[in-house]
């Protein structure tokens, strides 16, 4: 089933591709990888939350803001390839979450992220994975996550 078709079964829609919001470019196509840029939950150019995981943000919503940053990473690979029937595989997801002191159930909150990609593209959206805890993103918010895809 294509991805956009799967998403839409999974109740699940595309965002526009966030604007970057730094010197950067939001993703660099390579011999046959697509890099995508750090995506933080931006919905509608806000953030969905604000906050460390573990004190503002509690574990259910830093992992729908992990799926966010997944969907974001979607949009973007979209805007890319022009199609997400490009996507040959997810080879890996970076996540950083920011983390109240005693928090260390960082992979957990990615699992918002991974488990989305596995319901959209199936067994091609089993990816390697790191899950980092770290004090401080950007404008406050509490997940970004960095992705590289396989492309055909």
């Amino acid at each position: 089933m294509p991805a956009e078709d799967q998403l839409k079964r999974l109740g699940l829609a595309l965002p526009a591709a966030p604007a970057p919001v730094g010197a950067y470019v939001p993703y660099v196509e390579a011999r046959g990888l697509l890099f995508i840029s750090g995506q933080i939950p931006l919905r509608e150019g806000r953030l969905i939350h604000r906050g460390k995981v573990g004190a503002e943000v509690a574990l259910p919503e830093a992992q729908a803001c992990a799926r966010t940053c997944f969907l974001n990473a979607l949009a973007q690979a979209k805007a890319a390839l022009g199609s997400l029937d490009r996507v040959k595989r997810v080879v890996r997801m970076t996540g950083f979450v920011a983390s109240a002191p005693d928090f260390t159930d960082q992979a957990a909150v990615m699992n918002g992220a991974s488990e989305c990609a596995a319901g959209v593209f199936g067994e091609a959206g089993k990816h390697a994975r790191v899950a980092v805890g770290v004090a401080e993103l950007p404008l406050g918010a509490p997940v970004e996550l960095e992705v590289i895809i396989e492309v055909i």
